[in-house]
């Protein structure tokens, strides 16, 4: 058994798929050998679910490029093992399910007499989680990820570009994946925009076309940060459309412990202080609080400090926000305006007291 460990590790590293189901399914027969039948029923049942879903290296060696640059006009993402499941409101968690839920029950639903168009539309401001949802969904599915390139698509040459958009539609419609249309309103946007030449129009038009046409064994995702630029017909085209904004306080929160889950600090078993920095963190972005926070693990590890604090992210949001310390009154209001104490701000910045509490006496 153990040559089929060391296979199955091997094609693992390498990609090839085919090598890890076929050196499993015999590690399987083996394991029955011996005896463990519970053990070997359960790598037979992962088997079977991966199965119709399994795409190898070589079936993506080809992809396909613009012929003006030579680009590749797509990237590809093949679902990992685990994924950590994005921090999302419960609504937007449970729309995603069902979004999940019907495509895996598409046979269900088809033999209902209802019409079945995997489609899905995300949009809402940068960094707050459209391109993680797609590679959640790729993990949950076990689809792969095609990421269509609009830098390798949109061409100069403005004819081609409507080829390029039926070459990565013809691409992703020979095998089950997600298509996953990031920045979607570079080629989507409005047929009666004035300033957008004839050509541009005829665009929309065939990717209109496309998106009818392709495949129901797989998946279409889209993502813009400018819904507003849309044409109309474009909006018609997705079976669901989610919102993703920016995080609210509990959601701050929950991101907080899952990028400091590792981290040495004195912020996730005091509540209070939790409540405090995630305040500091509204109104920015699920890739901006990341940002942040990895910022201030990394700087605490530069200057091997064995303890992150509350001020120390608090510092590290202000940098971010402002990019400078804009005043040194404005930085002393802002921490204890988020809970900083006097003797904390005086030890660790080195401010006088008087100063403080002057300052203190302006905040309340």
């Amino acid at each position: 058994m153990y040559t089929e460990i060391v296979k199955i590790i091997e094609g693992g590293i390498l990609g090839d798929k085919e090598k890890v189901y076929n050196y499993a399914k015999v590690l399987a027969e083996n394991i029955e050998k011996e005896g463990d039948i519970s053990l070997s029923n359960r790598i037979r049942s992962v088997l079977d679910s991966k199965k119709t879903r399994m795409v190898s290296l070589d079936q993506f060696s080809t992809k396909p490029v613009d012929t003006e640059s030579r680009m590749d006009m797509v990237d590809i993402f093949y679902p990992p093992i685990s994924f950590e499941k994005p921090v999302l409101q419960n609504f937007i968690e449970n729309e995603i399910t069902e979004f999940i839920d019907s495509y895996q029950k598409r046979d269900e639903i088809l033999s209902a007499g209802v019409e079945m168009v995997s489609s899905l539309l995300l949009y809402g401001p940068p960094g707050c989680g459209k391109t993680t949802v797609a590679k959640y969904i790729s993990f949950k599915t076990g689809l792969p990820l095609v990421t269509a390139r609009l830098d390798g698509l949109v061409s100069s040459l403005l004819g081609s570009t409507s080829k390029n958009i039926r070459k990565i539609f013809d691409f992703a419609s020979k095998r089950e994946c997600i298509l996953f249309l990031d920045e979607f309103d570079v080629v989507a946007k409005l047929r009666d925009d004035k300033h957008e030449l004839g050509e541009l129009k005829r665009v929309v038009n065939s990717l209109i076309q496309n998106i009818d046409d392709f495949s129901e064994n797989s998946i279409l995702i889209a993502a813009t940060n400018h819904h507003e630029l849309l044409d109309p017909a474009i909006w018609r085209r997705f079976s669901k459309i989610i919102t993703l904004d920016k995080p609210n306080k509990e959601d701050i929160m929950l991101l907080i412990k899952n990028f400091m889950k590792n981290a040495n600090c004195n912020i996730l078993d005091n509540e209070k202080k939790l409540e405090q920095v995630a305040s500091a963190f509204e109104g920015m972005s699920h890739a901006d609080v990341k940002t942040v926070i990895n910022n201030s693990i990394k700087k605490s590890i530069i200057n091997k400090k064995e303890i992150i604090n509350n001020w120390d992210l608090l510092q590290e949001i202000y940098l971010y926000k402002n990019h400078k310390i804009i005043s040194e009154n404005d930085f002393i209001k802002y921490l204890l305006q988020h809970g900083i104490t006097h003797k904390e701000v005086n030890e660790n910045y080195n401010f006088s007291l008087r100063k403080i509490r002057d300052i203190s006496k302006m905040v309340e």
